[in-house]
């Protein structure tokens, strides 16, 4: 799995951050999302994909290894 933040769409929700806090971080002057690894474990994979899923900014987009990666 590849992980992408577009921080210019990132509304500060924090979201992200409950749902996979290895991963993403938020700044503490605005609170804007920080990534904190683009390649995340294997356990760290779902609360990802659900960091995803319910940023309302739509700002994380994933991308899944394949079988030939």
């Amino acid at each position: 799995m590849n992980v992408r933040l577009d921080q210019d769409k990132c509304v500060a929700s924090g979201q992200c951050v409950l749902a996979a806090p290895d991963v993403f971080d938020q700044r503490d002057e605005d609170g804007i999302a920080v990534l904190l690894t683009s390649a995340p474990s294997t356990e760290d994979a779902e609360g990802v994909r659900h960091a995803a899923t319910v940023c309302p900014a739509l700002a994380i987009h994933l991308t899944e290894a394949t079988a030939e990666d």
